[in-house]
């Protein structure tokens, strides 16, 4: 291949106002109340953000039941079933909802369409702590649809009373092909009120697919319990990169991966700090990638502010901060 060796470095790309606003959380409680804080599953999905938070002085749980009564605990971005809620309160623990409020729309949402009778297609991946949270909300409603080849499969009992939402970290295109097959099945199912797939991970998809087509290689900075970072390895492969990678670190990025590339893409989940993708930067450099350029799809500024436990600081003034990003496209 003849050119000069690049990189085409996808933006936007790392953290969302989401993940933002929860690791934010969980340092605002440690800097409250003090070590150790209590964190019911990964606060994001992503190892490092978690080995450091863990340095600090959280300790993170499967489950509430593990936690000491009494003890301040966070509920994680990904939401959590009022099963969890009552729980955490019969053991007289101090919970602070770190749940990202994209998510919490759809809970709502499912609490409102299981009260009007609904059954509720969940499009999502059963297992995920955020579809066990929003099935949790009304079970009985509620089946997940996995793929759009389980699209084909799902029964319900009255095709004129169905609705669909999705897991916010989706890919795109995949979701909306199980809504259509769905809907082939089902005319009238009805549509959630708004896109349940976050903004963020929208974005980032969107930006992946403008660097893919031009990429040998794409690197996607990302733990592997992270879907939306896998969904970013998946869209950069369907829409032309020859090769994709997802590493949570810099130095596992291997040298038979740039044998023969000459323009390598690089982006990030929505759970990833940015000092992860420069240290990727910083290896790709040191392996003859020196020319860098942004690819831009997006620009976000969406602002959420803290989770409303930790709103007053410890002399009872009300602490606004917002935090995070939004799209505008």
């Amino acid at each position: 291949m003849a050119g000069a060796k690049r990189v085409l470095l996808a933006s936007p790309r790392g953290y969302c106002a989401g993940v933002d606003r929860a690791v934010i959380a969980v340092e605002k409680a440690l800097e409250r109340y003090g070590a150790p804080v209590y964190v019911r599953k990964q606060i994001v999905h992503n190892i490092h953000v978690v080995t450091e938070l863990e340095a600090k002085g959280a300790i993170f749980v499967e489950e509430v039941d593990e936690v000491p009564s009494g003890a301040h605990v966070v509920f994680s971005a990904h939401g959590v079933s009022p099963a969890v809620v009552n729980a955490a309160s019969d053991r007289g623990l101090q919970a602070i909802d770190a749940t990202c409020p994209l998510v919490t729309k759809v809970h709502r949402e499912a609490v409102r369409f299981a009260r009007d009778d609904f059954e509720i297609l969940l499009i999502g991946h059963d297992g995920h702590e955020e579809v066990e949270g929003t099935a949790g909300e009304a079970p009985d409603h509620v089946t997940v649809v996995n793929s759009p080849d389980e699209a084909d499969r799902v029964e319900v009992k009255d095709p004129s009373k169905v609705v669909w939402l999705s897991q916010t970290t989706l890919s795109v295109d995949e979701t909306m092909e199980t809504v259509r097959r769905l809907r082939e099945r089902f005319p009238e199912l009805h549509d959630p009120p708004s896109d349940d797939i976050c903004y963020a991970t929208q974005n980032r998809q969107v930006a992946i697919k403008k660097v893919a087509k031009d990429a040998d290689l794409v690197i996607v900075v990302g733990s592997a319990n992270s879907s939306n970072s896998v969904r970013l390895v998946e869209v950069a492969l369907e829409y032309g990169a020859q090769a994709a990678y997802r590493v949570d670190y810099a130095h596992e990025i291997q040298q038979s991966w740039l044998d023969g590339v000459v323009t390598v893409g690089v982006t990030s989940g929505a759970s990833v700090p940015e000092v992860l993708v420069q240290e990727v930067l910083a290896e790709l450099s040191g392996a003859g990638y020196r020319d860098v350029e942004e690819v831009r799809t997006a620009e976000e500024d969406l602002m959420f502010s803290l989770p409303k436990e930790l709103r007053q600081d410890s002399s009872g003034r009300r602490d606004e901060r917002a935090l995070g990003g939004r799209s505008r496209a």
